[in-house]
């Protein structure tokens, strides 16, 4: 059906010789008496231009110039004013906007990263309402399965939800989406998005426990995935204290020292609970100093700074800075 459309496109006359636009007179563009660098326009793109520019400034809101706008954005799907005007002349119509969700996804199979495309999407779906939502959903999905670290679609997946609703498989989505590679941290953001706004789970702390363990799962897996040790410090944001208290955070930093040789991300957060008051264990200040021999610091967490500033070489600049800028209570 769209290779039949695109084919109907490609063989429609010059718009100069269509019954439907002889009254009107094209408008060139001005590049003043002396262009210095004029752009190469193919003629295709002037023409159709040219028409568009006499529409716009006769403010003409008929299904003839809808049609032109549909040519213009096929030609430069970035062009802000055919975009503005096109929804001028929605809204004068009234035209089905189900249909012109059809259009946006034709045009984003091309232009998945345009952001005159999205912002258009936004605008069409929320005149539509919740009755958009499992389309919205739909569309962003298909969208991520091509390039699973979109921003666009990603933003406007959010919006979406909290606009308009869906939150009810969201979460299995994310599960989905990190089965597939936990290394997606587009994804991980949305998973931690989706417990933290959702109506429907109770918040942060309702879910915590869960998320932990889940995301401990993930670090056991691949200790040296860095996404799964942000998304288990976010899950504290804000309380230092229970993250602190949390046997099971220390417990598991001290498994991954003591099993595997990715141990950088195990070091970094055991660093920041000795900075927020922590007290380690003696295993703790054993594994450490092992790894750390040729440090001559007997103080732990400069130990730890010394050893990440060696080991984890493309930050040693910041491990470096945090080792001289350490809380003066634990030096």
């Amino acid at each position: 059906m769209d290779s039949d459309s695109d084919e109907e496109e490609e063989m429609l006359p010059p718009i100069s010789e269509r019954e439907e636009w002889r009254d009107v007179k094209p408008l060139p563009q001005d590049d003043g008496p002396n262009p210095v660098v004029p752009i190469a326009y193919t003629p295709e793109f002037r023409e159709t231009m040219d028409y568009f520019r006499a529409v716009y400034a006769a403010d003409e809101r008929s299904p003839r110039a809808l049609k032109l706008t549909t040519e213009a954005i096929g030609l430069n799907a970035g062009n802000y004013t055919i975009w503005h005007f096109r929804r001028l002349i929605l809204e004068t119509l009234n035209v089905n906007l189900d249909d012109e969700l059809g259009f946006i996804e034709k045009i984003a199979e091309r232009n998945s990263k345009n952001y005159q495309i999205w912002h258009h999407r936004r605008w069409t779906a929320e005149r539509l309402g919740k009755e958009a939502t499992t389309k919205e959903l739909e569309f962003t999905r298909k969208i991520l399965s091509r390039d699973a670290k979109n921003y666009h679609a990603w933003s406007h997946r959010q919006w979406v939800l909290q606009t308009l609703g869906g939150w009810e498989n969201e979460l299995d989505y994310c599960h989905q989406l990190l089965e597939d590679d936990v290394f997606n941290n587009s994804a991980w953001n949305q998973r931690y998005f989706v417990i933290t706004r959702s109506p429907l789970l109770g918040g942060l702390q309702a879910t915590r426990e869960s998320e932990v363990r889940y995301t401990a799962q993930a670090i056991r897996a691949n200790p040296g995935n860095e996404s799964p040790w942000r998304y288990l410090r976010g899950l504290y944001k804000g309380e230092t204290e229970s993250f602190i208290k949390d046997s099971y955070i220390s417990e598991l930093c001290l498994e991954i020292l003591r099993r595997s040789t990715h141990f950088v991300f195990a070091l970094s957060l055991l660093l920041d609970l000795l900075c927020y008051g922590f007290e380690p264990s003696a295993e703790f200040a054993t594994l450490i100093e092992s790894e750390g021999s040729s440090s001559q610091s007997n103080n732990l967490a400069s130990t730890i700074c010394s050893i990440l500033e060696k080991v984890d070489s493309m930050r040693s600049n910041y491990w470096r800075w945090r080792k001289g800028h350490l809380p003066p209570e634990i030096c």
